[in-house]
């Protein structure tokens, strides 16, 4: 039987990471994701989890562990956030190539300078083309449930992906929840047991990441691009298979009273949340607003996203980091929109704002000022140059 406990939500991800039967979790401590990885060693410390901990020097070496235990087949879990991601990052691109499947946890952190733990999506972003599946979580029960579901889809043959499963720092990651923990006899039997299809062995010697010359090197990066492209209907299988056994449903892009909707928000992660407020106060009023929320930012779900928002006359896109790209959009999910709008015949005029940097709070009265700014636009249908929202005279 499930429980359903007041759990931080850190705790809880940890928890989820243990009913997965993790083999190995290699990290290193960085503010705030510390305490998933923190419990993660109470729990082998104590005997509740038979796994190797490895406490190692830096994120670097996280994740060079993480790569050798993967390719040795073991299921392997790891976290990390910000500047620790930033350190990393080196060796996120070559477990993607490799095919490795390693879950990894981030607690969405800003990126300095100036110094600062608090949330925005950063990271999340540094790490779009690193060849990771990333999905994006908006509350603790969907932590817990995405962190499952994380080595279902990366383990799947058809796909031996890494993901990466993102929680807003502080904003999720600290704060306590009432969240259903599956039983673990129900998580055994949806996530079988890790069978790569290679793995390092003496008995059978193969070589991993050698050298590509330029002869090969685009052929392999082809191969992993068309990989990753046909991994989302696999994606969908996890989260479906996860909805028949527990009764919680995922889709790669989920919508909230977009019937009718002349205006549709996009966001990600626990702002989504507010938003829903700030769209049934404007509902209540009698405005036509909507909201759509990405809930797998990679691989990108365009058709789905299209579809989600072409009734519209008005997308207002969220952006929670600064990607100093100018033009009419800045922020990389309004980019990702406006590349899908482009060969349309009809679609939506569009609105980039850049909220919630380094945690700022994002309240349902920006939500509806954002909404009036769109309503009161004299525009002829060119999108109007993105700003900051919410920043102080």
């Amino acid at each position: 039987m499930s429980k359903q406990i007041g759990i931080e939500v850190s705790i809880a991800c940890a928890e989820a990471a243990g009913l997965c039967d993790v083999d190995v979790v290699a990290a290193y401590p960085i503010t705030p994701q510390t305490h998933i990885v923190e419990h993660l060693s109470e729990m082998v410390a104590d005997g509740h989890l038979d796994a190797e901990f490895v406490p190692v020097e830096s994120e670097h070496s996280a994740m060079s562990a993480c790569i050798g235990s993967s390719a040795a087949g073991a299921r392997t879990f790891t976290s990390t956030c910000s500047q620790g991601y930033a350190l990393m990052s080196e060796l996120c691109y070559i477990a993607a190539s490799l095919r490795l499947p390693i879950v990894m946890a981030v607690a969405n952190r800003a990126l300095s300078a100036p110094i600062n733990i608090w949330n925005d999506h950063a990271d999340l972003m540094y790490a779009r083309d690193t060849g990771w599946i990333q999905i994006i979580a908006e509350n603790g029960q969907e932590v817990v449930d995405l962190t499952i579901q994380a080595f279902r889809m990366g383990e799947d043959p058809n796909v031996s992906f890494p993901v990466q499963v993102n929680l807003d720092g502080f904003t999720l990651s600290h704060m306590i929840e009432p969240l259903t923990i599956p039983d673990k006899a129900d998580v055994d039997k949806y996530l079988p047991p890790y069978r790569p299809k290679l793995r390092l062995d003496p008995a059978n010697p193969v070589t991993f990441g050698a050298v590509g010359m330029p002869d090969i090197y685009t052929e392999a990066r082809k191969a992993q691009d068309e990989a990753f492209k046909n991994s989302l209907p696999y994606i969908e299988k996890a989260w479906d298979e996860f909805g028949k056994q527990f009764g919680r449903y995922y889709k790669p892009v989920e919508t909230y009273k977009t019937e009718g909707a002349e205006t549709i928000i996009i966001s990600m992660g626990s702002i989504s949340q507010t938003a829903m407020t700030a769209v049934d106060m404007m509902r209540a009023e009698g405005k036509k607003v909507g909201l759509t929320r990405i809930r797998l930012f990679r691989p990108f779900p365009a058709e789905a996203l299209f579809a989600a928002i072409k009734g519209a006359k008005n997308v207002i896109v969220l952006d929670r980091v600064t990607s100093f790209a100018g033009g009419h959009v800045s922020g990389p999910v309004a980019l990702e929109v406006k590349s899908i709008l482009y060969d349309r015949k009809h679609h939506p005029k569009l609105r980039n704002f850049l909220v919630g940097l380094g945690g700022r709070d994002v309240t349902d009265q920006n939500f509806m000022e954002m909404v009036d700014q769109v309503a009161a636009s004299k525009d002829d249908g060119v999108p109007v140059a993105y700003e900051f929202i919410n920043v102080r005279e």
